[in-house]
């Protein structure tokens, strides 16, 4: 019993924060449920980013609903990475069953289902919602140097070809344009490329362009473009106050993890760049979840990942938060994990040695506690509960708490068809992003330089031509008068004619002698 007492005292001096907060389920000790130790999360904590893990079908989409539910209440809009396609049911009530009922009388509380405010979004053309776009521009040439793995002296050619299009006026929209500025600096603009810009290596343009391409083999075509998408529609109050919960529905993007882990980058360098500095806020301005985190980093090269890593630790100085959910945690590199303040831990499975080495590796990630043994109950957690810790305001771990979490009160399952066109039918911003944009970028600018190029080209070709067929009919003609034939031809001629024009004027010929028989 005391032992009971002590918890819940810790669970409530650890759990009892300043400012706004919302309750995200009830502490738990030897496996049961302790009245009273009500556990919170502070919202002016929520931009110190965090983490939710554990194993399939342990609760993890469930956890990420209620942080999403909590924070939309609070008046915190909220984007939503959904990979697996099952989070668009946050849009619809939810409904009540005799597990839920059980559930709330234990954390004595009552299930009230509820939608909320959201906007459907998509990459692809292929999906209903809000397109969203980027031009290569706005990427710059850092950054797509990154997303591509170039080395220094092809990081160098790119710097090279943005400065080259920006000091001709020349828009790089798309991928298009990209690639088509590569291949006129290796050939037809080569020349001119280098006076101005210094020399290009064909072999560095020829790895660019084939790095592009491999991008564009995942999809890329589609993401970049015009309009492109402000960030500021991402932060939408809705009409009652709460915040929108914005789902990015990205399913077919699991078996292309460059293009995603491309778009989750320039999402975030968008928002770092765009937003104001905020300092410590008593709620955050936005905050983001990424489900299925290990597509972000599993194809990530060196530079990239520490690009992520720079973002994640500066972020928060704007009111952003990230979260990233995975099966395990593992699975987010060590130095972007140590920037996680709230971590939500379900459980793992230990079939393997292996499993059983990541157990023992989790449980070092969470603060010591005398109520549990955590390698041993990592695997026994059950659904819908988890091991919770956070920072608190002053930036020190909350205990290590056992928690058995609210369920969502929005619906635990997807929208059908019909909902999802009722939704997007809605939608002011589908209309704003509907339509693509094709407005003159550095394609069609190079493209007419080389056609007009070309008839230039083409033109002196055949005036060059025209003058050289001139020249041959004189000389031919030349040649045909000088012959010695034609020549004599030409004289008997000419004769004939003026005895013939002599002899009518009674001028030409000599006089006859007259026979002597006359």
């Amino acid at each position: 019993m005391a032992d009971k007492e002590k918890f819940l005292q810790s669970i409530k001096d650890g759990y009892t924060f300043k400012g706004e907060t919302f309750r995200i389920g009830l502490g738990m000790l030897d496996k049961e449920t302790v009245a009273g130790a009500d556990v919170f999360l502070a919202l002016k904590t929520m931009n110190r980013h965090g983490l939710i893990a554990g194993a399939t079908g342990t609760g993890k989409t469930k956890t990420l609903q209620v942080l999403a539910e909590g924070l939309s209440d609070a008046s915190v809009p909220v984007v939503l990475m959904d990979i697996k396609g099952d989070l668009s049911g946050i849009a619809a009530a939810g409904s009540s069953n005799p597990k839920i009922e059980e559930r709330m009388k234990l954390m004595g509380m009552e299930y009230k289902p509820s939608s909320f405010p959201t906007e459907l979004m998509t990459l692809s053309s292929n999906q209903k919602g809000v397109r969203l776009r980027a031009t290569v521009s706005e990427f710059g040439p850092i950054l797509l140097s990154k997303i591509l793995g170039l080395n220094d002296t092809q990081q160098g050619i790119v710097a090279m070809i943005f400065k080259f299009c920006d000091d001709n006026k020349m828009p790089l929209i798309d991928l298009k344009d990209f690639t088509k500025t590569i291949q006129y600096i290796s050939d037809e603009g080569k020349d001119s490329i280098e006076k101005d810009y210094g020399k290009i290596s064909t072999s560095s343009t020829g790895t660019i362009l084939r790095k592009v391409i491999e991008l564009q083999q995942q999809g890329a075509d589609d993401f970049f473009g015009e309009p492109s998408f402000e960030v500021d529609d991402l932060m939408k109050i809705g009409d009652d106050g709460r915040g929108v919960i914005s789902v990015i529905r990205v399913m077919e993007l699991q078996d292309r993890p460059k293009l995603f882990s491309t778009f989750m980058l320039s999402l975030l360098a968008e928002l770092y760049a765009s937003l104001p500095e905020e300092g410590d806020m008593d709620k955050p301005k936005l905050v983001m979840f990424i489900d299925e985190a290990h597509l972000v980093f599993q194809e990530a090269n060196e530079a990239l990942l520490q690009q992520i890593e720079t973002v994640i630790k500066l972020i928060r100085s704007k009111g952003v938060g990230i979260f990233f959910c995975t099966q395990n945690p593992q699975d987010v590199p060590a130095s972007v994990l140590a920037q996680l303040g709230l971590k939500v831990q379900h459980a793992l499975r230990a079939f393997t040695a292996a499993d059983r080495k990541v157990i023992k590796q989790a449980s070092e990630n969470y603060p010591t506690t005398e109520y549990y043994d955590i390698d041993e109950l990592l695997t026994q957690l059950g659904i819908g509960e988890a091991f919770i810790t956070m920072l608190n305001e002053k930036g020190i771990p909350t205990p290590l708490v056992h928690t058995m979490l609210v369920p969502p009160r929005s619906r635990m399952d997807v929208l059908n068809d019909a909902e999802i066109d009722t939704l997007v039918g809605k939608s002011k911003l589908v209309k704003k992003y509907a339509n693509t944009l094709d407005n003159e970028s550095a394609y069609e600018i190079i493209t007419a330089k080389l056609e007009e190029a070309a008839e230039k080209t083409k033109a002196a070709e055949e005036e060059k031509q025209q003058a050289k067929e001139e020249k041959k009919t004189a000389a031919n003609e030349k040649g045909f008068f000088d012959n010695p034939v034609v020549k004599q031809v030409g004289r008997t001629a000419a004769n004939m004619i003026t005895r013939s024009l002599l002899g009518a004027l009674g001028l030409g010929g000599r006089s006859r002698k007259k026979s002597s028989w006359f």
